[in-house]
């Protein structure tokens, strides 16, 4: 029976490898005994700051060493780290602060103005941390966080309980429109994670940290080196990192604020990085598309695992990866931020993977609406459950964790909503979601939100949001809107109008204009014929 905690693990492995790499930004390079001194001095700061015990951190950040000292900080003081989308409007990150119970935010200072519009609502934050960057150092409201994260260590710093109880709270898309955080104990985390070994490649989990520090090579100069190519504010890129400096390795981050093709092939050339965390195609299509009109540009010879989550990834863009890094590994992960280890598919040169076709997690099942496992080749619909460790549900909404957390054949398991069926030879066969939420880019979008928002401009009398097949992000959103009378409808204007209530990422890129809705009696559209109409319009070149 084990008891992981995040924060003594990294404490572990730092005195084990003090001297090696464990973060890299462009030219910032931390090792694991800066990153072990920055972390408790943001903890003791914390801890001063009369924070409570399992009290929130936000992390209003983009990719950088920062993001992870943060989170680290907050498991040190057995505070809990919350993910912010920083692609949120102001109303949205109230939400989500007030929701979260947020004690302390740390941000970047590019942000500062937005803050400075909802903070005096915040009343719960007791202690705000800027990030300068290249907009300055930031309001005087709020604390230098690298004064603070730079500063030594008080001899006999409070010292505070940590267990595997203490909790991630991980926030994502609603099917309200409003996110939801999820609560991840670090003992269940770590354990999904692997704890410290690999199913893949055969390695058992650790039993315990000694058995954990013990596997480090410490005659070599670096651990592991991971590149997050995606954004660390998602549970992709959070787990991932965990997961690999728990291993002794190191993360990079790029400097890019917007992807940089790029910088991220140069980045793994300069620093030897040996696996990159990308979601789906829409990085892995331009990632093709740059390699192959610069074929003879990079060296890639160290990489030897690319991994995507969130979003799908095609079996053509895997081939054509797979020609300029044939050493390397695909695996392309089926999971939630509910649930992780519905399945897997794994390519490999000459072996690419069907789109949507995955081998099926040890502890998943499929079950149908009478709670029965689905038999495989039966053609027979089921949703997709995890059991073994998952969260304890959504913070403060029983309902939803309700909805989400069931009991099967008399234990609980963890439903996010995912549809497949069961092939004959037990891989699954994903179907996607069933309500008709849209994810593109790796984003949920929930079409009630965006339908609202749209709602409110002048030109529109009705509006209802469908996901549209896209190469590269998966899916777009597609507004279908019905005008008021002899008001013109103007695509850009409308995207514009939602840009400035939601994050841009929820702006309808496509926009299709019906004489009616069609609503029932009961307001219910029925979105399938209203997806087809949008597909068959845009085709025809009409909107």
């Amino acid at each position: 029976m084990t008891n992981w905690n995040i924060a003594e693990i990294l404490s572990a492995v730092a005195a084990q490898v003090p001297d090696r790499p464990c973060q890299i930004q462009g030219d910032r390079v931390f090792t694991w005994a800066q990153f072990e001194q920055r972390t408790n001095a943001l903890a003791a700061d914390l801890l001063d700051s009369g924070m409570t015990h399992h009290g929130k951190l936000a992390c209003y950040l983009y990719n950088s060493p920062e993001y992870l000292e943060s989170m680290v900080g907050a498991f040190k003081a057995a505070m809990v780290p919350v993910n912010t989308n920083y692609r949120y409007a102001a109303e949205e990150i109230f939400y989500l602060f007030d929701n979260a119970d947020a004690e302390a935010i740390v941000f970047h200072a590019v942000f500062s103005d937005l803050l400075d519009t909802v903070r005096n609502r915040l009343t719960k934050v007791k202690r705000w941390y800027v990030v300068s960057d290249e907009t300055g150092n930031g309001p005087e409201w709020a604390t230098p966080y690298e004064s603070v994260v730079s500063a030594s260590v008080p001899v006999g710093m409070p010292q505070v309980p940590r267990s595997g109880d203490d909790l991630l709270l991980l926030y994502t898309g609603g099917t309200t429109g409003m996110p939801k955080g999820v609560m991840w104990r670090q003992d269940d985390l770590f354990n999904v994670l692997g704890g410290g070994g690999n199913a893949v490649s055969g390695i058992p989990p650790a039993d315990g940290i000694d058995d954990l520090i013990s596997r480090i090579d410490t005659s070599l100069p670096t651990g592991p080196v991971m590149l997050v190519a995606c954004p660390l504010m998602h549970g992709t890129g959070q787990f991932t990192a965990i997961n690999n400096l728990g291993l002794g390795g190191c993360i990079v981050t790029l400097t890019n604020r917007k992807f940089d093709v790029s910088e991220l092939l140069g980045t793994i050339e300069k620093r030897a990085v040996s696996s990159v965390i990308i979601v789906g195609q829409a990085f892995a299509g331009p990632m093709l598309d740059h390699l192959q009109l610069n074929p003879n540009r990079y060296n890639l010879t160290s990489l030897a695992v690319v991994t995507s989550s969130g979003v799908m990834w095609s079996q053509e863009n895997k081939a054509g990866l797979l020609d300029f890094i044939p050493q390397a590994i695909l695996f392309d992960s089926f999971g939630s931020s509910e649930a992780i280890g519905m399945g897997a598919s794994i390519s490999s040169k000459g072996a690419p993977q069907q789109t949507a076709k995955f081998q099926i997690g040890a502890t998943c099942a499929v079950f149908n609406e009478n709670g029965e496992r689905v038999v495989p080749g039966s053609g027979e619909q089921g949703v997709v459950a995890v059991g073994g460790f998952i969260p304890l549900g959504y913070y403060k909404d029983e309902a939803k964790s309700a909805q989400t957390f069931r009991t099967y054949e008399g234990r609980r398991w963890s439903v996010p909503g995912d549809f497949a069926e069961v092939n004959e030879d037990g891989t699954l066969r994903l179907l996607g979601r069933g309500s008709v939420c849209i994810n593109t880019g790796g984003e949920k979008v929930f079409p009630e939100e965006v339908e609202e928002a749209l709602k409110t401009h002048p030109s529109v009398r009705d509006a209802v949001c469908v996901g549209l097949p896209d190469q590269r992000f998966g899916e777009v959103i597609c507004a279908v809107v019905e005008s008021e009378a002899d008001r013109p409808i103007d695509s850009v204007a409308l995207a514009d109008h939602v840009k400035g209530l939601l994050a841009h990422y929820k702006a309808p890129r496509h926009v299709v204009v019906v004489d009616t809705i069609g609503r029932a009696a009961n307001g219910k559209v029925d979105y399938k014929r209203l997806k087809e109409l949008a597909i068959e319009r845009l085709a025809a070149g009409q909107s």
